[in-house]
């Protein structure tokens, strides 16, 4: 038997910044997937894992700043590729990079990315994702050691195997995440992708030349340390999966770590941004 989710269809006004806000929030208290469309959000969270206090409780349903409405209903875990697949279309990340369904077609890129997200995050529409897939276009990562931490889809560290990287870690702490990355790594033929169920504990003597973290803020600034700990002398750390309006937490976290701001993108107030040890 399949696991029963709960889906919550949002409809925010004003819909920006709101959806970004309730993603960021709901994230917080266990939702694992999302799909935005073009006037609402709908969200995905275990049934087990609902905590309706906590819920009620979110800053974005409590200010005034927007009007949202929901509903809610609950849904079988297998039914989740049928929604995905009405709701999800292919994306382009520059000229290169294609991120596709199985039965999607698009034009020869260099980097065709074909996944199944399930109920992982990360199909690159997401603005954090598809700035992550940006960064990692513009680096070398032929022959290096890639760590890729809360890897959701498996999208990014594909991309990495992909551009040529000679050994790459993905870890999630969600079962479900795991699953996914390991089926997506076979699905891309990119068996140089171990993929592990853990945390930052995991880490322990490991060593890397680049690491990837699309995770929320406060994780983030738990396990930056750590990070800065696991990579090599001149690896390159990416960070994403906060605000804009974070960057100066998150930069004091990485500099207290000896980790030196190289660079920037931003997205609708989201930012990733590298670092250099």
């Amino acid at each position: 038997m399949g696991q029963t989710f709960l889906e919550f269809t949002f409809t925010p006004n004003p819909l920006q910044p709101a959806v970004d806000i309730l993603i960021a929030e709901l994230s917080e208290i266990g939702f694992e997937s999302f799909v935005e469309k073009e006037t609402s959000l709908v969200g995905y969270i275990n049934e087990k894992d609902f905590n309706e206090e906590q819920f009620l409780e979110l800053y974005v349903l409590q200010t005034g700043d927007f009007q949202i409405t929901y509903t809610t209903k609950s849904v079988a875990q297998q039914n989740w590729n049928a929604e995905w697949e009405k709701s999800f279309d292919p994306i382009y990340i520059g000229e290169d990079c294609a991120v596709r369904a199985p039965f999607h077609k698009v034009r020869p890129v260099t980097y065709d990315i074909v996944i199944e997200p399930k109920m992982s995050f990360g199909t690159g529409h997401h603005e954090t994702t598809h700035m992550m897939l940006q960064h990692l276009l513009e680096t070398d990562i032929s022959g290096k050691s890639v760590l890729d931490m809360g890897c959701g889809t498996g999208v990014l560290a594909i991309l990495a195997a992909k551009k040529g990287a000679a050994q790459i870690d993905a870890v999630d702490i969600d079962n479900w995440c795991f699953k996914n990355s390991v089926e997506n790594a076979a699905r891309n033929d990119c068996p140089q992708i171990q993929v592990f169920e853990g945390d930052a504990s995991y880490l322990k003597n490991k060593m890397y030349d680049i690491i990837i973290a699309n995770i929320n803020r406060n994780i983030l600034l738990e396990d930056i340390p750590t990070y800065a700990s696991c990579l090599k002398k001149g690896g390159q750390l990416f960070l994403s999966g906060f605000y804009l309006s974070d960057l100066k937490m998150i930069s004091a976290k990485c500099e207290a770590s000896g980790l030196q701001f190289l660079k920037k993108i931003e997205k609708n107030n989201w930012v990733a941004v590298k670092y250099v040890h």
